[in-house]
């Protein structure tokens, strides 16, 4: 009875190849694999028609589902490879690294302060890490990747005529050698005790296969692993069994989650993560077609040509004939067999993209990376809440995928509704996988959502988590919004709740929080949080219309909102700081919009009225006033000249300078065509302006810069135009003089442009 080992040291397809060509070589009665053996019941899925890589073994703590590690796999990983071979040939095989049941309860004894910083790695948990780049140094080469591609990926002659792969007996010599020389140095940190435990597992797992009587047993772990795991190396039973003795455990499950080729890219599994998953992926499928090496970098150059040109970018067959060869004059000149991902990226650079970086960072996202997303079988254990998500998503047609997608949502469609119900009720628990953008300036309508939508997959442990909330996603929306009412700490945040929950539909919770609403409203007696609760509830009467939502209910809140702003905000707005009246100054606005948007007279008249005291009233900060002043310019309550007189007032002699310049930045801020249009404020202005003292009006420009810097830059330009060369229309009702003699002149030719006959 002998274990074979096979130590690797990443996912990559030369690696897998040589794995699989190995053990159809040795004809293996068991395979152990690196992995959680808490997986074990869903471990014959892998072979299921509808699995599709990358995906990920999910192990998490039932009861507290953040607690959770993933287990990633993409086609050609290794381990992929050799527990397809075992399970598709009849042949047992079991994961064989100690339990995520233990680690996870090891790591829940430990916790980590929340502003201790974690611990850096230390040079032998660096080697572990990558223990191949030491080989990689010493060869020449910058980094671990560059070597094992060189000489791994590239390889074609992996296997000897006695059927055993020289590539694994090397692997292990190497790191029998540099283990040797690192374990010379005792560790006593917790990574290397962590280490030492999985190892006594693995142990413990090969020894349980010899004591079955299987005779051929085949070991795939780390590279770093390996030395320890063959026979002769192995320490004694006693001292594996008091590494394991008295280990805490907590109960787990296990199920399989997609993933995606980005998520491959970061570091995980037995090297630091793969930088070139889409790569990779082309070379597997390559060998597997049977492609002659030699043709390889001819078909990768015609995908990224056909990248190209879906983008509307020159690449023609002259460009791939011209990069194919300068690649492979590239792999010539570094003593390469065959052109790698950085001879064909160097090619594709100088060639296709004329020596920019900008179409390789498309290059490297859409294809060396890649932007696939898995899929795991339907009868993949899962929480009832992701199955019911499931159903919705295959109902609407809105099948979740790695790449970053724009949708415009036509609310007036049922279809369109009811996936703008289903984002919002995920956002609602937590689950952000699409983020609501800005309206489009060229669509005026309100039925028109537009969305980001990008599934992550970390997204199926927080659909584990708010399984709690219910079964169902309107269920388990509607109770999480009932206990976020409990726990909003204040109007605004109430108001913003009823907006969400209305958006998502959700029937069942609006009630609870109509009551809280009104309760936490009755008591309120803070001005800035019922203005700050306004505009959502305002938001909610609009959408009320277009989503067929009875949004009535919040009618009577919004009366009585207004009216007690109203009686309010005189108060509230005097004796204000500039930093408390900047803050006024942008509820003032927001709150002016939301009763426009209300479209009541009542209100309005209301509101108009509140604006006309405050413009009036004294001692309030002049940003206030003069935006009051504003609001009832544009809603035809004042007319310009009353506005002129106003601001002559605001300019006079007596007025302090700074408060006099924040009445023309409340004035005039956002938009300086009153100004242009209107001579008697430009008036009024300028002679304020030239009446300044020099230090007056040293210390006034600043502000004055601040109001002039938010218009836009067509109207700043018109007024220094107007200001240097001194232009003046005509005043309002003015009749220009009327030469009658000097028209009569140019009728004959205005006649025969137009073709007729002068009478």
């Amino acid at each position: 009875m002998s274990a074979h080992v096979f130590g690797i040291r990443h996912h990559g397809p030369g690696s897998a190849r040589s794995l699989r060509r190995a053990l159809e070589a040795l004809q293996p009665d068991i395979i152990l694999v690196e992995g959680p053996p808490d997986a074990a019941n869903v471990l014959p899925l892998l072979t299921h028609p509808q699995m599709r890589p990358p995906v990920a073994l999910l192990i998490y703590v039932p009861d507290e589902p953040q607690r959770a590690v993933y287990y990633p796999f993409a086609l050609f990983s290794p381990e992929w490879q050799a527990l397809h071979y075992g399970l598709t040939h009849s042949i047992p095989v079991r994961f064989m690294d100690l339990p995520q049941a233990y680690r996870l309860a090891m790591i829940a004894e430990q916790p980590q302060a929340a502003d201790q910083e974690p611990e850096a790695p230390g040079p032998r948990s660096q080697i572990r890490q990558d223990p191949l780049r030491w080989l990689a140094e010493a060869a020449g080469y910058s980094d671990g990747e560059r070597w094992w591609e060189h000489m791994v990926e590239q390889r074609r002659d992996d296997l000897t005529a006695t059927g055993s792969s020289d590539l694994f007996v090397a692997i292990l010599e190497a790191m029998a050698a540099l283990r040797q020389e690192v374990d010379k140095e005792a560790d006593a940190s917790d990574a290397a005790l962590m280490e030492a435990r999985r190892e006594a597992y693995m142990r413990k797992t090969i020894r349980a296969a010899q004591s079955e009587g299987l005779q051929r047993i085949a070991v795939v772990c780390g590279a770093w692993h390996a030395p320890v795991l063959v026979e002769s190396a192995m320490p004694p039973v006693k001292d594996d069994n008091a590494l394991l003795k008295g280990l805490p455990k907590v109960k787990v499950q296990a199920t399989w989650a997609p993933w995606t080729n980005g998520r491959l890219s970061w570091a995980s599994g037995y090297g630091a993560g793969i930088e070139s998953p889409g790569w990779y992926h082309y070379l597997w499928a390559s060998n597997e077609a049977g492609l002659d090496s030699t043709r390889v970098a001819i078909g990768w150059l015609t995908h990224v040509a056909q990248l190209l040109r879906g983008q509307d970018l020159d690449a023609s067959s002259a460009h791939v004939i011209e990069a194919v060869r300068l690649a492979e004059s590239l792999a010539a000149l570094r003593d390469r067999p065959l052109p790698g991902l950085p001879e064909l990226n160097e090619a594709v650079q100088a060639v296709f993209c004329f020596g920019s970086d900008t179409p390789m960072r498309l290059i490297n996202n859409r294809l060396i990376i890649g932007e696939t997303l898995g899929a795991v079988p339907d009868e993949t254990p899962m929480v009832p809440l992701q199955r019911d998500l499931t159903r919705e998503q295959k109902r609407l047609r809105f099948q979740p995928t790695a790449e970053q997608k724009s949708h415009d949502f036509d609310l007036r469609k049922p279809n369109d509704l009811a996936r703008s119900h289903l984002l919002h009720r995920l956002n609602l628990l937590g689950v952000p996988w699409g983020k609501l953008q800005r309206a489009d300036k060229r669509k005026k309508g309100t039925f028109h959502e537009l969305w980001q939508v990008q599934w992550q997959p970390e997204f199926a442990v927080s659909i584990i988590e708010a399984a709690l909330w219910g079964n169902t996603v309107p269920d388990a929306a509607a109770a999480r919004a009932c206990r976020a009412a409990e726990e909003a700490a204040d109007l605004p945040a109430l108001t913003k709740l009823v907006n969400q929950v209305l958006l998502a539909d959700l029937p069942a919770a609006i009630g609870r929080l109509m009551e809280r609403l009104q309760a936490e409203a009755a008591v309120a007696n803070d001005i800035a949080h019922l203005m700050d609760a306004l505009p959502p509830l305002a938001d909610v009467l609009r959408y009320g219309n277009v989503r067929k939502t009875d949004a009535s209910m919040v009618s009577h809140i919004i009366d009585e909102l207004v009216a007690r702003i109203c009686v309010g905000l005189p108060v509230a707005c005097a004796s204000l700081n500039d930093d408390a009246a900047a803050a006024m100054f942008e509820r003032l606005v927001q709150t002016h919009n939301a009763i426009t948007l209300l479209q009541s007279q009542a209100q309005v008249g209301a509101w108009q009225q509140v604006l006309a005291q405050l413009a009036d009233q004294q001692g309030i900060h002049g940003l206030l006033a003069g935006r009051c002043c504003r609001l009832l310019l544009d809603a035809g309550v004042l007319p310009v000249d009353e506005v002129a007189r106003r601001m002559g007032l605001a300019l006079s002699v007596g007025s302090e300078p700074a408060q006099a310049a924040a009445w023309v930045e409340g004035l005039l801020k956002g938009s300086g065509l009153l100004l242009l249009h209107n001579d008697g404020l430009w008036q009024v202005l300028d002679q304020w302006i030239m009446a300044l003292a020099g230090e007056v009006f040293v210390t006034v420009l600043p502000l004055l810069r601040r109001t002039f810097s938010t218009f836009a830059a067509p109207e700043r330009r018109q007024m220094g135009e107007r200001a240097k060369h001194g232009l003046a229309r005509p005043a309002a009702g003015a009749q220009p003089e009327f030469d009658a003699e000097r028209a009569e002149r140019v009728l004959p030719l205005v006649a025969q442009l137009l073709g007729l006959e002068k009478s």
